[in-house]
């Protein structure tokens, strides 16, 4: 039965009225299909948008030739502009749909005819619709849909409600979707191994034996690009030398940024999945922290419909990286890139249509550009948000200060303008808290590193840079130069066997020059202390002597004598009793004294024999005044007999309370020495402790 048949005398009579308008544009497809009546069946066919009252025209697909100073800093897209999205079509295969000509009336009847290959049958009326107004071609509100491309095979949704995610991020997945990375791991060993370059379809072709949901040929596409597809060092200093093509990007196996998006869509594109490449500002390679995007877009990358919502992903970060003059590239496959949460996608990828944000609210550019620039390890390592959160930090009154939040602890450290000098950082069991002093006016750049605490052989990964902006400085804040970083107790000296700090920050102040620091102790530890100040000669053997360490069971004690006023730093090295190897860093405290008439000696030399739980209550300086009679009171455990070696011998005796006392004139001698006997059955003597005698 014929299509008419169907309609009612009054149903004919409005189809007339509606079709008459568009016989010429049935005509013209209908010369368009006989003009290509000898080519053979299969041939690629162009997809053309035709509206009321102008000429047909025909794009055919194009791809990115380079954007100017990509993430990496590639080239600008010299693609056309438009306020739709301009259609890529796809090369069809023999048993692909028939391309269409679609026409628009201004009277709101849509009719799409479809152009078939010779021995098949056309039909006229594909969409018949009776709407009011003009039709217009989807668009995206908000910016001009400036460089961007689509897969026209199929017309693609736009972003919309369902898409967005609100901001500021919610701190649960990296991800825009719920993935199990170990569910990939067969298809992503397979996928980043295959070898086949001849033609993007072919290539696309073995991807798939792997692949069957549109997720998994995603994922295979990601895969092999990251691990096959090279930063093109030279032709991005060198534009003449580069092509962005995806065909060239596949046989030379290089390319920018737009390379890797083009290549990245038209992979997606041949196995059936929509694919689109987004245009914008990014905070990669040459970015300085608080710049101005102000000339062309510096960097493409591509978002992806799965599941019934846009995602994001950068194809070009997620394969490596370049040293710092752009001269060297090093694959190193970074999965944070692949499907990553808008939230964080924005915080180094402005699109130049806001609504590929993807988020709700959108950020503006003044945002974006004002925002503090985390790296990818920084979501990575667990770290949630830091504060402040902009990439310019001024100081007040000469200090600056950052804190980092993180859901696990970390081990961190940092350089300003290149050194690690000038700056306080603690660590906390959930972040750390860093107080910069710069010692000169202007700006200087910070970097935080980090790294987890298990594993310490890992290296350090930067999380984050900023700009501090000095104004004055603070000359009272200068650290000595043995000022290691992190300062203080903290979730790691407790890990090291120190606990229950006496003095939980990192500065210790102290007016008298003496300060006594306490630990809990754990077991099978050894410590050795040491003490470093700026502009000394003593030897190391000497600055030591300033620190006496007692042990009363479990716990630990430090007492320290300044020789002076200044800043010093209490260095604490640990190693197991039952090791006999070199003994380990753990941490350091600051220690202040701002009194001028400080000047305490060193303590006594102690020997291998003075065992550990002895103690000196007296005297303490290790330096005894000439021609005096000086009272001795220590307490020593295990020993038969005790006494003091000077120009006399003067014995020591046990009292009460379990001390050993007694005293010894000073006259006519240089030094001092006690010395003990262990085993009384045996007249061997030790020696435990020396005293110099002040002769002046």
């Amino acid at each position: 039965m014929a299509f008419h048949d169907h309609l009612s005398h009054t149903q004919r009579i409005l189809l007339a009225i509606f079709c008459f308008p568009l016989l010429p544009f049935y005509l013209c497809a209908l010369c368009y299909a006989r003009s290509h009546e000898k080519q053979e069946e299969g041939n690629p066919a162009e997809l053309a948008h035709v509206e009321a009252g102008k000429t047909v025209e025909t794009q055919k697909h194009s791809s990115f030739t380079g954007f100017q100073s990509d993430g990496n800093e590639s080239d600008r897209s010299q693609q056309p502009r438009g306020n739709g999205l301009p259609g890529q079509p796809v090369q069809m295969q023999p048993d692909e749909q028939a391309p269409v000509i679609t026409s628009y009336t201004n009277e709101g009847t849509h009719v799409t005819v479809e152009v078939h290959p010779r021995n098949t049958t056309p039909q006229l009326f594909k969409k018949f619709s009776l709407g009011k107004g003009v039709c217009k071609l989807p668009s995206l509100t908000g910016l001009d849909n400036k460089g961007f491309q689509e897969n026209r095979k199929s017309r693609m949704p736009l972003p919309g409600g369902k898409d967005l995610h609100a901001y500021p991020w919610d701190k649960s997945s990296l991800k825009s979707m719920t993935l199990d990375l170990q569910q990939f791991e067969k298809l992503d060993a397979y996928a980043s191994k295959v070898s086949v370059k001849n033609s993007i379809e072919e290539l696309v072709k073995a991807l798939l034996r792997e692949a069957r949901t549109d997720l998994e040929k995603v994922r295979a596409v990601w895969m092999w690009i990251c691990h096959h597809i090279e930063y093109d060092v030279v032709g991005f200093h060198n534009k003449a030398q580069r092509s962005c093509e995806p065909k060239d990007v596949l046989r030379t196996g290089k390319s920018v940024c737009a390379g890797y998006a083009g290549l990245f869509q038209q992979m997606c594109s041949v196995a059936g999945v929509q694919c689109m490449t987004l245009s914008g500002y990014s905070k990669g390679y040459s970015y300085r922290p608080g710049q101005s995007f102000t000339e062309g877009c510096n960097h493409a990358w591509n978002t992806v419909y799965l599941d019934g919502r846009w995602h994001l992903l950068d194809s070009t970060w997620g394969s490596g990286s370049v040293d710092d003059s752009c001269s060297k590239f090093t694959f190193q496959y970074n999965e944070f890139y692949f499907l990553t949460h808008p939230a964080l996608f924005i915080n180094n990828h402005f699109p130049e249509n806001s609504n590929w944000q993807l988020l709700k609210p959108a950020l503006t550019l003044k945002e974006f550009e004002s925002n503090m620039s985390y790296k990818a390890h920084f979501y990575k390592l667990g770290m949630l948000a830091a504060h402040p959160g902009t990439s310019i930090i001024q100081t007040v009154n000469g200090k600056a200060t950052i804190s980092i939040e993180s859901r696990t602890p970390l081990l961190f450290t940092f350089s300003l303008q290149g050194t690690k000098e000038h700056g306080l950082m603690t660590l906390k069991k959930n972040g750390m808290r860093l107080e910069i002093y710069p010692q000169k006016t202007g700006n200087h750049k910070l970097q935080v590193f980090a790294k987890p605490c298990k594993g310490s052989e890992d290296l350090y990964n930067c999380v984050l840079e900023c700009i501090i902006e000095c104004n004055s400085v603070d000359k009272s804040m200068r650290f000595p130069k043995d000022l290691y970083q992190p300062v203080g107790p903290s979730w790691f000296t407790e890990r090291k066997g120190f606990l229950r700090p006496s003095h939980p920050d990192p500065i210790i102040h102290t007016n008298d020059g003496r300060c006594s620091i306490t630990f809990t102790l754990g077991k099978d530890i050894s410590v050795l202390p040491s003490l470093q100040w700026d502009n000394t000669s003593l030897t190391e053997d000497m600055r030591r002597r300033h620190i006496m360490q007692i042990h009363r069971g479990n716990q630990i004690e430090f007492k320290i004598h300044l020789p002076h006023a200044g800043k010093f730093v209490l260095q604490i090295y640990t190693k197991k009793k039952s090791d006999p190897g070199n003994y380990n860093y753990i941490f350091n405290y600051l220690i202040s004294c701002p009194n001028t008439e400080v000047k305490w000696p060193v303590f006594p030399q102690n020997y291998s024999n003075w065992a550990e739980g002895y103690e000196i209550l007296e005297p303490l300086a290790g330096l005894l005044p000439a021609n005096r009679n000086v009272q001795f009171k220590l307490k020593m455990h295990s020993i038969a007999k005790a006494f003091v070696e000077a120009e006399n011998t003067s014995p020591l005796t046990l009292s009460k309370d379990g001390y050993w006392e007694g005293t010894c004139n000073t006259s006519g001698c240089t030094e001092v020495r006690v010395m003990v006997q262990e085993n009384a059955n045996h007249n061997f003597y030790s020696n435990i402790l020396k005293y110099k005698v002040d002769t002046q």
